[in-house]
């Protein structure tokens, strides 16, 4: 069960609060973050507020001053004098934005990935077509799996994160079809990351397989459900969690 430690939803065309909505399935676009530590970080921040300018532009429901607009409204939510460990989304359509805190999540350290086969709507995108994604969530323990998302014997993304592939210390990722997510960039300017096509016959060749993500950093794929792919590595996963671990360790008290 996810825990909220705030859920709220605006207006857009006046910003009077009203009923909480999270906007789930509904046309519109979203950004989860990362907020940890007192007085708060938020990882990445600029980047995720980027992204969702771009998402917004792209859906054609963004208008002229959203930006500074949204930054107050998590201002205006985020209490400086807490510490924090959550997730911060930020989801709007064309008439409400809303904002969550909820828990993040302290993932096992056998973590499995299920393959489903299911392909996200425009999955280029940060879109808020989620139902049937939540639906395979909700009935699964998230500390300790996620659905991996494939379509014609490929494998794209999971149902939060990228999904990386190693072989003889060698990064791939997917080619397409799936949304190039804040910590995935971030790793691209870190490491070499070779974009191809993940076919399911081939996962058996990989030594490890990563998600990458803002809820869960970098993890290490321990197993596969139903399958009999094992974990046979962490090489590239350990430098991939030190680099990580910088990285937020020297982010800026700033998110305005």
């Amino acid at each position: 069960m996810v825990n909220y430690l705030l859920k709220k939803s605006y207006q857009r065309k006046n910003f009077k609060e009203i009923e909480f909505d999270d906007l789930w399935n509904k046309d519109g676009v979203f950004t989860t973050m990362w907020i940890y530590n007192k007085p708060p970080k938020i990882l990445f921040f600029k980047t995720h507020i980027d992204n969702l300018i771009k998402s917004l532009k792209a859906y054609k429901i963004y208008d002229r001053g959203i930006k500074s607009k949204i930054l107050k409204l998590i201002n205006k939510n985020i209490d400086k004098t807490k510490p924090y460990n959550h997730l911060l989304r930020v989801a709007l359509n064309k008439k409400t934005i809303s904002i969550s805190l909820r828990d993040r999540v302290k993932l096992n350290n056998k973590f499995g990935i299920k393959l489903v086969n299911y392909e996200r709507v425009k999955p280029e995108y940060k879109n808020l077509k989620y139902k049937k994604i939540l639906g395979y969530l909700s009935k699964m323990n998230t500390s300790k799996e996620d659905i991996a998302l494939c379509v014609k014997d490929k494998i794209f993304e999971t149902g939060t994160s990228n999904l990386l592939f190693v072989k003889n210390n060698k990064i791939y990722s997917p080619k397409n079809k799936y949304y190039r997510g804040t910590n995935f960039k971030f790793y691209e300017t870190k490491f070499k990351i070779i974009k191809k096509d993940i076919y399911l016959k081939e996962l058996n060749q990989f030594d490890e397989i990563l998600l990458v993500g803002s809820g869960k950093g970098v993890v290490s794929t321990s197993y596969i459900v139903d399958s009999n792919w094992r974990r046979r590595k962490s090489k590239i996963f350990n430098s991939m969690y030190k680099t990580f671990e910088k990285e937020f360790k020297k982010e800026k008290y700033i998110y305005n």
